[in-house]
């Protein structure tokens, strides 16, 4: 990729501004510019999130280097971990670089079919490879929720999944990527639905179904996050557009007749995400209680 591209899309290593005269120093040092990483910048209205520091990355791979892991996943449209976590650069046989503070790097066999090259420099390995390594080696939970982001995205399929599954055999990691990828849904709608899905399971409860759509007497009531129709629970994981005044009304009319109905609803929120614990077994009560 040439400087000129780089400092276009508005990401670029500040020294190759500053030599092909595209900046002065002063410039450089007063802005309005961000540092993303070590000697690389950004303009100032670029959102400051993971896919940045990824593109700033891909400025200083080195040749035959790829983006992997959840930054792969990141440009493949999955959600993105925090704006504070490493890049993940894989780096085949025979390149030595050890990038600088905010990429990790990981030396790993990289076959062609591994591999996506695109025309902005954002090189990533493939859907397949990223869904695989991201099952290898984050939480099951996070992988889950990455992996069935993809699933839906239509990056991945569930024949795909099975391939790696099979062909992946006693490769390192083989073991946690089952775990993970066996759980993968296409029908989840966000990382919390996923979470919590791969919370229940983990517990030992029975597995929820993804969106699912409530009837009563032929009439169509919701469609619903999670759900166990045989013991007619529901959990709606409510994001931040849920606490809108109107939005809230809405919930609150919906919930009143899917109760009507005789279901029993668990909403949850951010905070209660956090103690997945907790969340589990206010599930398994509801459950208890239904039986």
């Amino acid at each position: 990729m040439t400087t000129h591209r780089s400092f276009s899309a508005g990401v670029f290593v500040g020294a190759h501004a500053v030599s092909e005269g595209w900046l002065t120093q002063r410039r450089l040092r007063e802005g309005p510019f961000v540092r993303v990483l070590h000697g690389v910048y950004a303009d100032a209205s670029r959102t400051r999130d993971h896919l940045l520091r990824c593109q700033a990355a891909a400025l200083l791979m080195p040749p035959g280097a790829v983006l992997g892991g959840r930054s792969a996943a990141t440009v493949l449209g999955a959600p993105q971990p925090e704006h504070g976590a490493p890049v993940i650069v894989m780096l085949p046989d025979g390149v030595q670089w050890t990038g600088p503070s905010g990429v990790r790097t990981r030396r790993a066999r990289l076959d062609a079919g591994d591999l996506v090259r695109r025309d902005d420099g954002l090189h990533h390995t493939s859907p397949a490879r990223t869904a695989w390594d991201v099952a290898a080696t984050e939480t099951t939970a996070t992988a889950v929720g990455v992996v069935d982001a993809m699933l839906r995205a239509e990056e991945v399929t569930e024949s795909d999944l099975r391939e790696l599954l099979q062909d992946g055999a006693g490769r390192w990691g083989a073991a946690r990527a089952r775990k993970a990828l066996t759980l993968c849904d296409r029908r989840s709608q966000s990382p919390p639905e996923s979470w919590v899905r791969v919370a229940c399971a983990l517990a030992g409860l029975p597995v929820p179904v993804p969106q699912f759509e409530v009837h009563r007497d032929g009439l169509w009531l919701a469609q619903v996050d999670l759900a166990w129709p045989i013991h007619r629970v529901i959990v709606e994981y409510e994001g931040p557009h849920h606490f809108d005044p109107d939005q809230m009304t809405r919930d609150d009319a919906r919930y009143e007749r899917l109760a009507a109905a005789g279901w029993t609803v668990i909403r949850l929120a951010a905070s209660d995400i956090r103690d997945m614990e907790a969340v589990v077994r206010r599930i398994a009560q509801a459950l208890d209680a239904a039986r």
